[in-house]
């Protein structure tokens, strides 16, 4: 069974990650960052030596995001952003390929564990079933 496996942030968040503090999200300094970079390698490659991962990858940040939508005219409607006002989004993935919603969900809690500086906002991970082409998970 596949299974999506998606981590989350915010603007603040990333731009914590490069030594910026907000009233959110505490600065990061190097030695962090290479722990959650050496933590999530060695994610990575455990799922990898195990056959369970599809793919993986992180995301840009929020700023780089466009939106495209439907005009009421039948034209896009886009939209660069969003900025640091903006909530959670898509932060980084995994597809991974398990043989339980129970063997997905102890990969989910070991990444929730990732290290993270004292103060650092702590979203969920979040696991949802991929549906197979006839729609059926």
């Amino acid at each position: 069974m596949k299974y999506l496996v998606m981590i989350q942030g915010t603007q603040a968040d990333y731009e914590a990650m490069r030594g910026e503090a907000s009233a959110n999200a505490p600065a990061w300094s190097e030695k962090d960052l290479q722990a959650m970079f050496a933590f999530m390698g060695a994610v990575n490659n455990d799922l990898s030596e195990s056959g369970e991962l599809v793919d993986g990858n992180g995301l840009a940040e929020p700023a780089q995001t466009r939106f495209v939508g439907a005009g009421k005219d039948g034209r896009p409607v886009i939209t660069d952003g969003p900025y640091s006002e903006t909530k959670e989004l898509l932060a980084g993935y995994w597809v991974l390929d398990c043989e339980s919603l129970d063997r997905v969900t102890e990969i989910a809690a070991r990444v929730a564990l990732c290290p993270v500086p004292e103060g650092t906002p702590d979203y969920p991970v979040i696991i949802r079933p991929i549906l197979d082409s006839g729609g059926d998970v």
